[in-house]
């Protein structure tokens, strides 16, 4: 047989490789401007914090109810775009959270009391609702299957930026108090996300789910050969049959309890180990360990910088090394840095023995966090469940998330007068232990799998129903 006989001819009408790459890539960020928006959102409280609660006059525990406020509208969110993103399609929600980013952005830097700012907050955490659980979902659903993990992540990359340029916001109009520039500036990306999505296409997955098949393969044709193309489809349709008449209550049968399960309790540890209660009150705690505000501010936005960091370091990592290793031993990290924070607290009278430790430490958690469970609520929640009820079915993840966000953020500075800041790491460090020994158990290794064969391995069958 000649050499030419054994290798097959290339398709005449495959995308460049290149090109496709770029097209996905491209795709992938307009989309992860959402996670941009949810990480800037959420961030920049913490620093508009600092000079919100001496002109409105706001009590710690009013303190807590504006951080929460988002939180709450994030939980409506949530619940709210898992039905009507399967139903309308992903690219449709994600406009719609963009014009709501635009609306809260702009309620919130124009707000001339706490009742309204409060008002503007919950608009707001309808869009970060409702962009957390759409972004995975249509990046994972446009993502080739060997990049798919890198590309999903991309979405809490894009969370960690928009935390750290809040901090760099915050810093920059901290000599102003500018508190109203730093909340309304989050109009700025989010037009930007309304713009670009006006130029996607809709997830080739949710269009194969309802009946567009034709549509879906011209889709598909841009970043794949009609070869890769055919297959994918085929191995969607092989499950969608089956799946297309599911709604909430099946999601309890017996069949897809190991995947709800698992969504939930990998949101549960992701928040249980208190990466809000840093995220938000990290200048706070810092002002009360003696830092200045601007200083405070400034260490803030070091924690920050290793937050974004780590997790582009984790990009490069997650489709070569794999889920379970990341998640397992960052998870591993994250318990022993809260042992060790708490710990500094310990017979110092609710001050750390060392400011500088104390820095550094958060910056151990920080940065543990970020390749681990950073990446894996966002990531797992978008691989392990059919595509047409992944909405609905990773609502249950996302509700989980933000449920126990809003509580956290609601009692954290509670929590610490109650307990002092040792009991509080603490307490933070016996869930994650108990939350990586249960992940250790179930979590499946994802990684280089399509997202069908994902979902048939954990009903107990292959992806063809055998």
């Amino acid at each position: 047989m000649s050499r030419t006989d054994t290798v097959s001819a290339p398709d005449p009408d495959a995308p460049p490789r290149g090109n496709a790459r770029t097209a996905v890539l491209g795709a992938s960020a307009v989309a992860a401007l959402g996670g941009f928006l949810f990480g800037y959102d959420t961030g920049i409280i913490s620093s508009a914090l600092l000079y919100l609660a001496p002109e409105f006059g706001l009590s710690s525990g009013m303190q807590q109810v504006t951080v929460a406020a988002l939180l709450l509208g994030a939980i409506v969110g949530v619940l709210v775009s898992g039905a009507v993103t399967d139903a309308v399609g992903r690219r449709r929600t994600l406009l719609a959270a963009a014009a709501v980013f635009t609306v809260g952005a702009l309620g919130s830097a124009a707000a001339p009391d706490d009742t309204v700012l409060i008002a503007a907050r919950f608009v707001l955490g309808l869009a970060i609702g409702t962009a957390s659980l759409t972004v995975p979902a249509y990046i994972a659903e446009i993502a080739p299957k060997e990049s798919r993990g890198r590309l999903v992540s991309l979405n809490q990359l894009m969370i960690t930026v928009g935390i750290f340029v809040s901090y760099l916001v915050g810093y920059a109009f901290d000599d102003q108090h500018g508190w109203r520039w730093m909340l309304g500036l989050g109009c700025v990306p989010s037009l930007a996300m309304f713009a670009g999505v006006l130029r996607l296409s809709e997830s080739p997955r949710w269009l194969l789910t309802h009946g567009r098949a034709e549509e879906a393969r011209q889709v598909l044709r841009r970043t794949r050969t009609a070869e890769e193309a055919d297959g994918e489809i085929r191995e969607i349709q092989s499950l969608a049959a089956r799946e297309a008449t599911f709604g909430y209550r099946d999601l309890l049968r017996p069949a897809m309890r190991p995947a709800v399960l698992l969504g939930v309790v990998v949101a549960a540890t992701n928040q249980l180990v208190g990466v809000n209660a840093v995220i938000y009150y990290a200048p706070t705690m810092l002002k009360q360990a003696g830092f200045a505000s601007s200083a405070a501010i400034l260490s803030s936005l070091g924690i920050g910088l290793v937050n974004m960091v780590l997790t582009a370091v984790a990009l490069l990592l997650v489709d070569r090394v794999g889920r379970r290793p990341l998640l397992l031993g960052g998870t591993g990290v994250v318990v022993l840095a809260l042992v060790l924070l708490g710990a500094l607290y310990l017979g110092n009278g609710g001050q750390p023995a060392s400011s500088g430790l104390l820095v550094a430490a958060l910056c151990l958690y920080i940065g543990a966090f970020a390749p681990s469970l950073g990446l894996a609520i966002w990531l797992i929640n978008s691989e392990i469940f059919p595509t047409a009820i992944r909405g609905k079915a990773a609502s249950f993840g996302n509700m989980t998330h933000w449920g126990l966000d809003f509580v956290i953020s609601l009692t954290v500075l509670t929590t610490i007068n109650a307990l002092t800041p040792t009991g509080l790491f603490w307490l933070y460090a016996a869930f994650g232990l108990l939350g990586v020994l249960y992940l250790h158990r179930r979590l499946p290794e994802t990684k280089g799998r399509s997202l069908e064969d994902i979902t048939a391995s954990l009903r107990g069958r292959t992806p063809d129903g055998g």
